[in-house]
């Protein structure tokens, strides 16, 4: 199996490469830079970025960017995943300048979704600046959040995801869309890597269009959830969930559009988990209070 670290970054294409910018600036509070190949760095530490953007035809986003220790684990995760048969794909040159990494290779998962790994990554360490005032992100050694990816081909993806990738269990959960009691639930597994963060990936039973379910930011208390909800207003983004907290990583966060059609998940007080102390479990709803899902339809 992989021994992957934390999800280190993720790549977003987009038509719109200044909407980007708008969004991550004065909603967010991240700052942003240019990157090679008219692409958009978006910094919320001291990495040079956590999120990239690169110029396409669509908006969406684009890989999941995973986190190995050192050369021997990039080289045991390429030799892992040709025993596995897995068609892997090594970055160019441009790509590698683009990543600012040492190596990177990518693969899809059976969904279809595009993994990238990579080792020693590059950064000049400069103090992350919010433009708005948001003093710092919650970041490593947890990473740069999670991601939560469409996954249709549900048990292949989660077999693959486990025996191969190595992500660990943390919760299930099931979902209706509807009080029909003859839609197919869809399930959604929460899964964890080599850090303490609750998930740092979960995959959801159902396709998407934007390539990608949502993704979560995470800040150091209540009163920057709160601030970026003004700016949410002020700016007139689409909200897609009201305040609240969920059950099983116990986040007190909101769920808001972002540019590229997925969601963006705002939080604050994440848990940090024990794995040696963890049992897995089947959460029966989403969340202790809050979280209204409708305000996304309406």
């Amino acid at each position: 199996m992989l021994d992957i670290r934390a999800l280190g970054y993720i790549v977003v294409e987009s038509t719109d490469i200044g909407q980007w910018r708008g969004y991550a600036e004065q909603v967010l509070g991240m700052a942003c830079s240019g990157a090679p190949g008219g692409a958009l760095y978006v910094k919320m530490d001291e990495r040079d970025y956590r999120y990239l953007v690169v110029p396409g035809a669509r908006d969406r986003y684009l890989a999941s960017g995973w986190e190995l220790a050192d050369e021997p684990a990039y080289r045991h995760a390429l030799e892992t995943l040709r025993e596995a048969n897995v068609e892997v794909v090594h970055a160019s040159p441009a790509e590698l300048a683009q990543r600012r990494v040492q190596a990177m290779a990518w693969f899809a998962d059976p969904s279809g979704n595009r993994h990238e790994v990579s080792w020693g990554m590059r950064s000049d360490f400069l103090r992350f600046v919010s433009p708005v005032g948001v003093p710092r992100f919650i970041t490593d050694p947890m990473g740069a959040g999670h991601t939560v990816l469409p996954a249709p081909a549900f048990d292949q993806t989660y077999a693959f995801l486990r025996d191969v990738m190595g992500f660990g269990l943390s919760d299930i959960f099931r979902v209706r869309f509807t009080s029909d009691p003859n839609e197919p639930e869809k399930r959604i597994h929460f899964l964890h890597c080599a850090n303490a963060r609750h998930h740092s990936l979960a995959i959801f039973e159902m396709p998407s269009d934007a390539g990608c379910i949502h993704v979560m930011a995470e800040v150091p208390d209540m009163a920057e959830v709160g601030r970026a909800l003004d700016r949410v207003q002020q700016h007139g983004v689409k909200l897609s969930a009201t305040l609240g907290q969920h059950c099983n990583d116990r986040m007190t966060s909101f769920y808001m559009k972002t540019p590229g059609g997925f969601d963006l998940e705002f939080g604050h007080g994440g848990l940090a988990v024990d794995w040696s102390q963890h049992a897995a479990y089947e959460a029966t709803r989403v969340s202790l209070w809050g979280h209204d899902f409708s305000i996304g339809y309406r």
